[in-house]
């Protein structure tokens, strides 16, 4: 394996941060293996304190966590709310009862305590008070901790003058989005009930009786309305349940507006992503209506993978939609940053160790991929795939890629795609630019480097990468030196 030595270590790193908490719902007994809760036992003991002890306990509560946490007694009164339901008079019980119930009924989740990694880097929406030559940049971040449970949180740098690299203080109280309602998609709906074969009288009904864009309370009154004879078929439970868990995987979360980016963390909010949000790929959308931030990332429930969409305008308001269609079957979805001849285009790895594109369809599938570059070299012979968005440069669409090889070795390499034909691979570099290095090599997952994605600036190609899980480091690569050490590609009708 022959590495090309272009890309320069940046000195500082990121590591995880165990003292980056979340409030977490606590419910005894139900994160056992066999779920048998404890709840109503533990509600009658907490009742029967007295003022005094009830008082003091809570003050405790408060002077060891208050400072660690945004509105801590908000969210104890939220878990209470969630298990007054067991209290048989719960009307009888103080506000500080209820306070200190929420509290038994909370714990802290150290987000990144088990591992930091997988970044991207794209333009931040706040580019005020920077000096000649800088560039203020939000850094996406898959945050990992207890059981492998994987969340997206965020830090703020700025690039230049140079190869300077600063990152801003990551401290303060973190905050998980609210999840707030949302405008759903019909056609998006119609296209998860093609995907999952569920297609009968009833789906058909609700779909043609949805508006184009519909809340919440539009699609349960469509429900609500469906005739007797479909609801009295003994499939129809199944099939509403199906619906509904169909249009309840599109959300949108938002956080206070005075949450800094690196104090937002966004949380699995629904079944498929219960074990995880994986492997954020940020991109700056842009096309005739402004720019926007879009994303792909990975939700995993503990058995399967989806993939889902994410746009914002600000990074602060967060719309989640699922991905369908054969192009968006497995991991390391990238999106295009633009339109190319009036298709939205992805990077997709659709067959688990091919790299392919694909396009939208007029239905919001994504389409069956074009291969465009297939394990070749010992360094990649189990699977490549992308390391982020395509990056638009005038020699063309400059795309990292990731490669594994003997033992489970990842590194990165690149290739070029013709500017208006995408399909065409025109060049590669002939050899690896990003290898895990004797210092990086070791940690929560050996012998990776990975990332989801850079960007350029004043000339220099800006890589953030995961150092085997431990922790993030930066790279940059000047690219025209880049462009200019890569091989022609043939083109697939043998012409050069």
């Amino acid at each position: 394996m022959v590495t090309v030595t272009l890309a320069v270590r940046q000195d500082l790193t990121l590591a995880p941060d165990p003292s980056r908490v979340i409030v977490k719902l606590f419910v005894p007994g139900e994160d056992a293996a066999v779920v048998r809760t404890r709840a109503r036992a533990l509600i009658d003991r907490v009742a029967h304190l007295d003022d005094e002890e009830t008082g003091r306990l809570l003050r405790e509560t408060f002077d060891r966590f208050g400072s660690r946490h945004r509105d801590l007694d908000g969210t104890f009164h939220h878990h209470y709310d969630l298990v007054r339901h067991r209290i048989a008079r719960a009307r009888d019980l103080s506000f500080t009862t209820q306070l200190l119930l929420g509290a038994y009924f909370s714990h802290e989740y150290a987000v990144e305590a088990a591992a930091l990694c997988n970044p991207s880097l794209v333009v931040h929406p706040d580019q005020s008070a920077l000096g000649a030559g800088q560039l203020r940049v939000a850094v996406s971040l898959r945050q990992i901790g207890e059981g492998h449970l994987s969340s997206i949180g965020f830090a703020t740098a700025v690039l230049g003058p140079g190869r300077r690299l600063t990152v801003a203080d990551r401290s303060g109280p973190l905050v998980v989005g609210q999840r707030v309602g949302v405008r759903h998609r019909r056609d998006l709906l119609a296209a998860g009930l093609v995907e999952e074969d569920c297609d009968n009288e009833v789906t058909a009904t609700v779909l043609d009786a949805l508006p184009d864009r519909y809340d919440e309370a539009t699609f349960e009154r469509v429900l609500a309305n469906l005739p007797l004879d479909l609801l009295s078929r003994s499939t129809s439970p199944d099939t509403l349940a199906h619906l509904r868990r169909a249009s309840a995987a599109s959300y949108a979360t938002t956080f206070p507006a005075d949450t800094a980016l690196h104090q937002r963390v966004l949380w699995p909010a629904t079944p498929a992503e219960s074990n995880g949000m994986e492997d954020a790929r940020f991109v700056r959308f842009t096309d005739e209506s402004g720019p926007v931030y879009r994303a792909t990332y990975t939700a995993y429930d503990g058995r399967r993978i989806a993939t889902r969409a994410l746009v914002s305008s600000d990074l602060r308001r967060f719309e989640i939609t699922p991905m369908r269609g054969p192009g968006a079957r497995n991991k390391g979805v990238a999106l295009f940053p633009r339109t190319v001849g009036g298709r939205h285009l992805a990077l997709c790895r659709a067959d688990g160790e091919t790299m392919g594109l694909t396009c939208l369809d007029g239905e919001n599938r994504w389409l069956e991929p074009v291969p465009l570059h297939a394990p070749t070299d010992g360094w990649e012979l189990i699977q490549v795939g992308n390391c982020g968005s395509p990056i638009e440069t005038d020699d063309g669409w400059l795309v990292l890629t990731h490669g594994v090889g003997p033992m489970r070795r990842y590194a990165i390499g690149a290739l070029l795609l013709d500017l208006r034909r995408p399909e065409r691979v025109i060049a590669q570099l002939p050899g690896v630019l990003l290898t895990p290095d004797d210092v990086g090599r070791d940690g929560y997952v050996p012998n990776v480097v990975y990332s989801c994605g850079g960007l350029v600036h004043a000339g220099e190609l800006w890589l953030p990468y995961g150092a085997s899980d431990a922790r993030v480091g930066f790279a940059t690569v000047p690219v025209a030196a880049l462009i200019a050490a890569m091989a022609e590609s043939p083109s697939p009708d043998g012409r050069d």
